[in-house]
Order: C-alpha cells, then structure tokens, then sequence
C-alpha cells in the first residue's frame, strides 16, 4: 500500500441521498480534544497525511476505564494527540480495551501502540488481525512476481510497475507494532461496555471482515469505513487473490446491515460528520454500483483492458497517483460482473486481460 494514499479516497462519484447531520464541521473536535455525542460515548478527531484530511475515532466510557474504537495513524503527531486526550479526559484512568473495526493503517495504525501501554487487550475481526499481520510482515521485502504479473496483466506500463516496486512494502510503515495476541470479534457477538451492549455487525468487500459496533440502547452505529455519508469506500481487488468477488460481497452486506438498523440510527463514521439516514446511504451505494455495473457492461461490446474501463467507473481522470485504487476498484466490477456470467476474461499474448460482453 502507497501510505501516502488514503484507501478510502473517493474516486469516483459518490450517489447522493438525503441526510440528516446532527452536526456542522465547525462543532467538530479538534484534536487533542473530544466531543460528547451521547452518554459516554465521545468523538475524537485525528487529521490524516492523505487528500482525505481526517479521520474519527470514538472513546466510550466503560466503568472506571475507557474502550478506544480505531487509533488512527502511526504517526508521532497523532500520539501527541493521543497523550493529551490521556492526561486531560481519561484523568488517570486507563484503557480497558482497544477495538479495530479493520486493519487499514488510519484504522489500526496506533493499536499496538495503545494497547502496549495500557497493558489493554486489542480486540479484532480474525481476518482483519491476521491480514494485517500479513501486510505488516511485508514491510521491506521487494515486490513479489506474482503482484507484477497482475498488474502487467492489468495493463499497466513499465513506469507504473517501477512505481509499484518502489512503493511495495511501506505498509507496516504506518502500523505500530501489534500485539502477539488478540481477543476475536464476530458477526453477532455482543459486546458489554459501561452496562450498556454493542453488537458486532461484520460488513466486507472494502476490507475483509469489517467489524461495526450497534448500541440498540443508545441507537448508535460506529460504522468504521463499513458506511460514510458523503464518499464511497474502495471496494478493490489485489494481486494476493486476483480472481476475488470483493463487490458481490459489499452489495450483499450493505444490504444486509440496511435491513438490520433502525431508520433513525445515528451513524458514527470514520470519515465525514455523524449522520442519520443510514438505510437510505446503504440503498444508494448498492444503487450507485449496480448502476456503474450497468454502465461498464454496455461498454464490453468488444474486448477492453482495465485502464479503458476506467471511464466506465470514474469520473475523473486516473492520475498515477490513484492507479492502483482505480485498477483495483475496476478488477472488482470486471470480476462482479465474470461472477454473474456476463463478462468474459481473456489473456492476451501481449500477456494483458481483456474483458469482453457475454453474447
């Protein structure tokens, strides 16, 4: 991963819906700071070295301790930050538990960190802990074969593989060291903090095994990168499973966590402000992407790289500093779309795919 990339950057449009915003920008936290949102439970605010500037994190309150919900980077600023909510909101008390709603550097990035001086246990999805750990134990090795054939099958140039070569490996760059042993989150586990439940709700396709957090109590949904209001999270396929469906798995939990929240839930994302809406923003990320679905078919009426089915998803132009999340994020809708026996994939001599329209 090229840490200098959000893996939540929007490129593409992102449907629009009617929300409620129970918040303006101007009332949101700065850092160092927290913002009470409802009883115990508080907003924290870290900025991110990325176009998308920042990102929330959440504090609960849990008897004579505190639950941190996702770190944000590993970087020193943010653990400057981090040491001032300490000493001025937690006033001695200590954390009791780290919660990762999945294993993206902005979302795990101080865990271990956390956790260490805490003496706090980290609680994780298994494929988020264990991915991560993956993707961290790369740090520093060369790029595989494997991941230059794909993008060379991709259609990129000799430029944007040297540029993949160069970049490989940075991603543990961004993760404090996690911790050698983890408590597991499942879909439907519930768990109890300051008497209050939180119902894990796993979503996947932008990460493996996203977990959320649902407070039917306080009518709360931290919903990590699972739900934002205002951008659509990549939903990419990678060079370690190629032939993956992760799009067929984000339409089908999006729709799944829809139909399991009340209509007026308030929704604590990562990135953006707190919102109300939640089944219509799922209905119209389901829709949006049925739609560019519909769209990039239409086009396949002769074979195509992935780079010339970029303008079936994307509005903007594809810079190379967004190659791999475009490439990623097509790969998805190609192989979605494979997956419904619509598109057909074939390997050219020039070893590049070309994708083309089922008769």
């Amino acid at each position: 991963m090229d840490t200098k990339t959000s893996p939540d950057e929007q490129i593409g449009k992102s449907p629009k819906v009617k929300l409620d915003y129970p918040y303006e920008e101007s009332e949101a936290p700065e850092q160092g700071k927290v913002k009470e949102v409802a009883d115990g439970v508080f907003w924290v605010r870290m900025s991110l070295p990325f176009s998308l500037q920042w990102i929330n994190l959440w504090l609960l309150r849990d008897h004579d301790g505190w639950v941190v919900v996702d770190t944000g980077m590993g970087m020193e600023e943010t653990r400057e930050h981090w040491r001032t909510i300490f000493d001025t909101v937690l006033e001695g008390q200590p954390v009791t538990r780290v919660i990762v709603t999945h294993m993206h550097p902005d979302h795990v990035g101080l865990a271990g960190w956390i956790s260490r001086k805490f003496d706090a246990p980290l609680h994780m999805s298994q494929l988020e802990y264990l991915m991560c750990r993956t993707l961290v134990g790369d740090t520093g090795r060369k790029a595989p074969e494997a991941g230059i054939r794909f993008f060379k099958a991709s259609g990129w140039d000799d430029q944007a593989i040297q540029t993949y070569k160069d970049r490989f490996g940075r991603f543990g760059l961004a993760v404090s060291r996690l911790p050698d042993s983890y408590e597991r989150l499942s879909d439907g586990d519930v768990l109890s903090i300051d008497g209050s439940e939180w119902q894990i709700l796993v979503g996947s396709g932008h990460s493996p095994e996203h977990a959320c957090l649902f407070n039917a109590e306080k009518n709360l949904f931290i919903s990590g990168d699972q739900l934002l209001p205002r951008i659509s999270s990549n939903v990419s396929v990678h060079p370690t499973e190629p032939n993956a469906d992760p799009l067929t798995d984000w339409i089908e939990s999006c729709a799944r966590l829809r139909d399991a929240l009340p209509k007026d839930v308030l929704v604590l994302p990562a990135h953006n402000l707190p919102f109300r809406g939640a089944k219509a923003r799922f209905q119209a990320l389901i829709d949006g992407h049925e739609k560019s679905l519909r769209r990039l078919l239409r086009r396949l009426d002769e074979p195509k790289t992935v780079p010339e089915c970029f303008g079936a998803i994307f509005v903007r132009e594809i810079s190379p500093d967004i190659l791999s999340l475009a490439t990623g994020e097509t790969l998805a809708h190609l192989n979605c779309l494979i997956g419904r026996g619509q598109v057909v994939r074939t390997l050219g001599d020039d070893g590049v795919w070309r994708y083309e329209r089922m008769d």
